[in-house]
């Protein structure tokens, strides 16, 4: 089993995806401000949480890598919050958009909470 293999991974690739076709219509002043940060912390939950399972054999390597990914997960929603405050996005995408992160959200923290079922020692 691969990380990619985990349902909380799918989920936040999904959702990463999903957030780069939103953004590309964003104005182009806030290519390198808005766009960008929205794009690094969507990303970040997958790239920190391939470290984690790569380091799932040091528990507490994994969780902190994890709890990272749980931050990264929570900007994301902020900037959400900024893209619907700006209107550069829907109510509607931003419901969709803030479920799915809460759903990667809990997803996370039943692994931080049972790292032993990841295979950590």
């Amino acid at each position: 089993m691969g990380v990619e293999d985990l349902i909380a991974y799918q989920k936040a690739f999904e959702s990463d995806m999903e957030i780069l076709e939103i953004t590309k219509s964003f104005p182009k002043e806030e290519q390198f401000s808005l766009t960008d940060q929205v794009r690094r912390s969507s990303r970040s939950v997958c790239a920190n949480m391939s470290e984690a399972y790569r380091k799932r054999k040091y528990e507490k390597h994994f969780v902190s890598k994890l709890t990272d990914c749980d931050a990264e997960n929570g900007e994301t929603q902020t900037w959400s919050k900024f893209s619907l405050a700006c209107e550069y996005i829907s109510e509607t995408d931003y419901s969709l958009k803030l479920e799915k992160s809460r759903e990667v959200g809990r997803l996370l923290n039943y692994m931080i909470n049972n790292p032993g079922r990841f295979g950590c020692n």
